[in-house]
């Protein structure tokens, strides 16, 4: 697409985004033109009443054929009872076709730019705040919205009453019409600089939009750690200062838009005046008819009025702009994740897992796995441990592709999981991980989540195998209990458990559990033990575990350390080693580890 290229200017962005639209913007634009043509009709109705009054037999009408007077003002009554009408009529349609479109656009670009950001990639978000995403899909779509709906209109029927009522006034008074459009100029000139002035304005607000809109965020996400640290008053001062560098910045944007109407007002009644007084001079000589001046003082004052509007239509197009700007720069952001080619059917994974000299590091900073090389082969247990930092975690990001290796390569059945299509690769893994989200919604929406096909009883067998089924039972309304915000309504043991079935019900050949026992008490974690050697038969397994005791039954371990692999092997041998893993048994449990040379 054209708007693709960022040094554009954002209207003409924006018209290549919105151009598989052009037929409805025509139709609303000529919507828009014949409503302000008949708008206009009405002064000159004016003049050619005052014109049968005046010259009686020998008006307008009169040399159209209707002579007689009464008949000329009944004929001026059907005239001005069909141009209300249509006038009335085309005002209906150009609302609902432009407002309509608005509509349809707002709804497309917001839901377009949603399904781009959700597949940028993970290292994407790092940079970014949530707040200043939202701020994009919702606040500035509806300005662009705005726009379109009222501003896109007034443009066009500003510009249709400078032609329509300038060509009328060179076409029968040539000798004042210019006294009518000499403000024009200025007003043009006046519009353009008020624009340049108005856009970095503009643009500073929407910024400090993204900036407040993250920190209202921030602060509802961890309102517990607010109030728990008693900072209530402190983060409503955060929020106040934000606030007010956000009210600043509009008002600098007021200050400058507001003066825009007054200063063309004075422009507007400099050409009335003229108008007025010198095409009054002309009717009273006779060189100009009465009728035809009586028309031109309306026209005038409909040329010149409706520019005080601009004002109001550039402050809404400068907005947009600005929300333009903002929304297609994510659009336009490629990333850096590029699909594969090679598909891969679920029922053809096998489940073979393997790290071929790994290399990675986030944000080009120090690495995080080092040469990593390790093979599960399909249907085993695998677990990965290691101190914290080691690097653990990272392996999961890599084998589900948020991130690519900067060396050698992630290896799924064969296949680097670069050349797999994102889709099939990730279909493959379920993934458990330490942190659980679970959504504003039921308990069954929530195991079905990702199998939204699934039947009750699938759902309720998913949630037996994962040892969830008794205390969903004794919720409020059982599986239709709702969780609340991110499962806050359930423990953590509970929300673990929902994560599991919803695995479990996805049924994948690849199976992930990151840390999923780290924050749960003895009992959960013996629970979710019973339930991992329920769900890890026939499907590869790999555990990602900082509490060594839930992997040593694992067909093989891998030890990390700062990102390498320092130790591989089975429980058992690991201890004889009386290396980093005996040791970090010992931490964990006490016990003295007997070297093998005893």
């Amino acid at each position: 697409m054209d708007h693709r290229t960022k040094n554009k200017h954002p209207f003409l962005r924006l018209m290549a985004y919105i151009r598989r639209h052009r037929t409805r913007v025509t139709v609303a634009s000529v919507f828009s033109v014949l409503n302000k043509v008949f708008d206009l009709a009405p002064p000159a109705l004016i003049g050619v009443a005052v014109d049968v009054v005046v010259r009686r037999e020998d008006s307008f009408i009169a040399h159209l054929g209707v002579t007689d007077v009464a008949a000329q003002l009944w004929v001026l009554a059907g005239l001005t009872l069909v141009v209300w009408v249509l006038e009335s009529l085309f005002d209906y349609l150009n609302r609902i076709v432009w407002r309509n479109l608005a509509q349809t656009v707002q709804h497309e670009m917001r839901t377009e730019t949603y399904k781009h950001v959700q597949n940028l990639e993970m290292a994407y978000f790092e940079d970014q705040s949530t707040g200043g995403l939202m701020s994009i899909l919702n606040d500035d779509v509806n300005q662009l919205e705005r726009f379109l709906d009222v501003g896109a209109n007034s443009l066009i029927q500003v510009t249709v009453t400078v032609v329509v009522i300038g060509g009328l006034f060179f076409a029968v008074a040539p000798s004042v019409a210019w006294m009518a459009l000499l403000p024009m100029p200025f007003i043009v000139w006046g519009s353009v600089q008020f624009q340049r002035a108005l856009a970095p304005r503009y643009a500073a607000v929407r910024a400090q939009v993204g900036i407040l809109s993250h920190m209202l965020a921030n602060n509802l996400g961890g309102i517990a750690t607010i109030k728990s640290f008693t900072a209530e008053r402190h983060e409503g001062e955060r929020v106040r200062t934000e606030s007010d560098v956000y009210r600043t910045r509009n008002r600098h944007a007021i200050a400058l838009s507001a003066a825009f109407v007054p200063l063309i007002r004075m422009l507007i009644v400099a050409g009335f005046i003229a108008l007025m007084v010198f095409g009054g001079q002309l009717a009273l000589s006779g060189a100009l008819e009465i009728s035809l001046y009586s028309v031109l003082i309306f026209m005038t004052q409909r040329l010149l009025w409706p520019l005080t509007s601009l004002g109001e239509t550039f402050d809404l197009y400068q907005r947009a702009m600005a929300s333009t700007a903002r929304i297609l720069d994510l659009l336009d952001t490629q990333s850096q994740i590029a699909d594969g080619a090679t598909p891969l059917p679920l029922e053809r994974v096998r489940g073979e897992v393997a790290f071929e000299d790994v290399y990675f590091a986030y944000n080009n900073g120090s690495e995080v796995v080092r040469g990593l090389s390790i093979r599960v082969p399909a249907g085993d247990t695998a677990a990965i441990v290691g101190a914290t930092g080691a690097g653990k975690s990272t392996i999961v990001k890599l084998l589900l592709r948020f991130y690519d290796v900067q060396g050698g390569r992630v290896v799924l059945d064969g296949h680097d999981v670069r050349d797999l299509r994102t889709a099939d690769l990730r279909a493959a893994i379920g993934l458990v991980s330490q942190d659980v989200f679970l959504f504003h919604g039921t308990v069954r929406e929530n195991i079905a989540y990702g199998t939204f096909d699934a039947s009750m009883d699938d759902i309720i067998a998913a949630a037996k195998i994962a040892e969830a089924h008794d205390f969903i039972m004794e919720l409020p309304e059982g599986y239709d209990t709702i969780v609340g915000e991110r499962g806050q309504k359930l423990s953590g043991g509970q929300r673990q458990r929902v994560s599991i079935a919803r695995a479990v019900l996805k049924n994948p050949p690849v199976l992930v559990l990151d840390e999923a026992t780290s924050s749960v008490d003895n009992e959960t974690e013996a629970a979710i033990q019973r339930s991992m050697e329920r769900i890890t038969v026939g499907r590869t397994t790999i555990v990602i575990a900082h509490r060594l005791s839930t992997v040593r039954r694992a067909d093989r371990i891998f030890v990390l350390d700062n990102g390498a692999l320092c130790e591989h092997g089975r429980h058992e041998d690991l201890l004889a080693r009386d290396g980093i893993y005996a040791k970090l048994w010992r931490v964990q449990t006490g016990e003295r580890v007997a070297l093998a040379a005893d």
